[in-house]
């Protein structure tokens, strides 16, 4: 499965087709391919216009396959990673990065991402960056 993160969302929502990230979002051709957790459907819908934009952009979320992201081992598991990271120096500053990272290592998903925020996650923990 591959969990695209809200910074592509929003780039394609924003029709910003020439981004890398939007183009590898464009050739996945099957949608039972794409996951999209409930963190990145509520980082998304929090910069809709209005309610009517908001309806709009979650029934195109919500035509692929939506799941909860947090459940109490994974938040054991996010706080670990956390410890971890910042005993090499480094700090995640984004909460919803840190549980969604948290997610995709623990089911051995992919993340398609502009974010540069993962890729400490993808260098110490082997999360697999698209």
């Amino acid at each position: 499965m591959i969990v695209v993160d809200s910074s592509v969302w929003i780039d394609h929502f924003a029709g910003r087709s020439q981004e890398p990230a939007v183009q590898i979002l464009r050739t996945i051709r099957a949608p039972r391919q794409i996951l999209v957790g409930d963190i990145i459907l509520l980082e998304v819908l929090r910069g809709a216009r209005d309610e009517r934009h908001a309806t709009a952009l979650a029934s195109v979320l919500e035509s692929f396959s939506v799941t909860s992201m947090l459940t109490p081992n994974l938040a054991y598991l996010a706080a670990r990673y956390y410890r971890d990271l910042r005993a090499k120096g480094l700090t995640i500053r984004k909460f919803p990065d840190l549980v969604i990272a948290a997610f995709c290592l623990a089911n051995d998903h992919r993340l398609l991402t502009r974010d540069r925020d993962f890729q400490p996650f993808a260098t110490h923990f082997g999360l697999r960056l698209m």
